[in-house]
């Protein structure tokens, strides 16, 4: 499972892959786009980035019922597009007897907004969106950077299913299984991997984050099942135009992961550290994209150090379902830009990378274990290693 069937690619154009996180002439920045764009494609990066930054009020569509007025304020740190310190409320209901997942659709999930605007609040008297039943599995989301996404997104569905060993066959403890969007495609964006491509993962945020309809998803979510009041939403749908939305997917599509900081010796022992333990059975140091309609997309490596695949984590960190997901499961998490981050895993419970480590159950349990048998010099090195990338 750990070594699938070498890709076409890697004795086609050996020499031509560049290492975006490593092999880079000169480091790049958060915050930066991919090298190698187009006039014209530079030109939809930096105009992408205005509308990822642009504050929406109800009067431009926000609302009524939403989590934050710009994408930038959920993906802010450093720079746009990295982590935020928002934690959001997601709840589904998951039945384990008959292995269905609920996403309460009819009652306003999954994904629950924490703010209301002015007229909503005036009209029903609440501050953000009602919550159903305690008896629904609740899970908190904290707000990951998007740097890097559109790299991600260029890789083949061949490549990640290579990874694929639901069943452990080969008894290395790791079962990673992928997860599919509701039509069947092979999901990979999400904390649960549920969104299949970048496009729909950033079209979706509108309307879920902001409460702002596309042309794409034109109709207003309800407000824990009850239809919209008449008069708090003035705006007609849909709210953003399907030019706005390009540019937006523009952005986080073109924008770079930046390049990890340089390693020192003691990093690069970490680096060999992190391989002994096993975090690269789940974390997959590199990942190749295909072929692609954007030349910096295309043909690249991606040092991602993640197999976008779903692994059972165990019960301390279960919570929602999802799609194929169950409560214990979650993608694995790429580490490019890890050191941007003040909090980790998937709801910020954690508040070092040392904590996260040691946080991991289920199939990481093995590599937790010794983790916890290293010696300090070891355990010191690959932190220093985590915390460059």
């Amino acid at each position: 499972m750990r070594d699938p069937v070498a890709s076409p690619l890697a004795f086609l154009v050996p020499a031509l892959l560049v290492s975006w996180m490593g092999g880079c002439a000169r480091p790049i920045q958060p915050g930066e786009p991919l090298p190698g764009l187009s006039r014209a494609e530079r030109e939809r990066f930096d105009r992408g980035q205005v509308e990822f930054e642009r504050v929406f009020t109800p009067e431009t569509g926000l609302g009524p019922l939403f989590n934050a007025e710009a994408c930038a304020e959920c993906h802010e740190d450093p720079v746009p597009g990295g982590p935020g310190d928002e934690i959001e409320l997601h709840i589904t209901s998951f039945d384990a007897v008959a292995g269905l997942c609920d996403l309460l659709v009819e009652q306003g999930g999954p994904v629950f907004q924490q703010k209301a605007t002015p007229a909503l609040e005036a009209a029903r008297g609440i501050s953000a969106e009602p919550t159903p039943a305690a008896t629904s599995a609740r899970g908190r989301r904290s707000s990951p950077d998007v740097l890097g996404f559109g790299l991600l997104d260029a890789v083949p569905d061949s490549r990640i299913l290579a990874y694929a060993d639901p069943d452990d066959l080969d008894g290395d403890g790791i079962s990673g299984r992928p997860n599919h969007s509701l039509d069947g495609r092979l999901g990979r964006f999400g904390r649960k991997a549920l969104v299949p491509t970048l496009r729909e993962f950033n079209e979706g945020a509108l309307p879920v984050e902001q409460g702002m309809t596309t042309p794409g998803v034109p109709g207003e979510e309800s407000i824990g099942g009850e239809p919209i009041p008449a008069g708090v939403d003035p705006v007609a749908d849909p709210e953003v135009d399907q030019a706005t939305v390009d540019l937006i997917d523009a952005f986080v599509r073109l924008s770079a992961p930046p390049s990890p900081k340089p390693f020192t010796s003691a990093a690069k022992r970490g680096r060999g550290v992190f391989r002994r333990i096993g975090c690269a059975a789940c974390h997959v140091p590199t990942l190749e994209t295909g072929n692609n309609p954007v030349r910096a997309l295309r043909y690249q490596r991606v040092d991602a150090y993640t197999d976008l695949l779903l692994h059972d984590m165990g019960p301390e960190l279960a919570d929602i379902c999802l799609g194929l997901a169950l409560p214990s499961e979650f993608r694995t998490e790429p580490l490019m830009g890890l050191r941007l981050s003040e909090q980790f895993l998937h709801d910020g419970r954690a508040t070092s990378i040392e904590e996260a480590i040691r946080l991991h159950g289920g199939e990481g349990t093995r590599s937790r274990d010794r983790f916890e048998a290293l010696s300090d010099r070891e355990r010191q090195s690959l932190l220093e290693f985590l915390g460059s990338l």
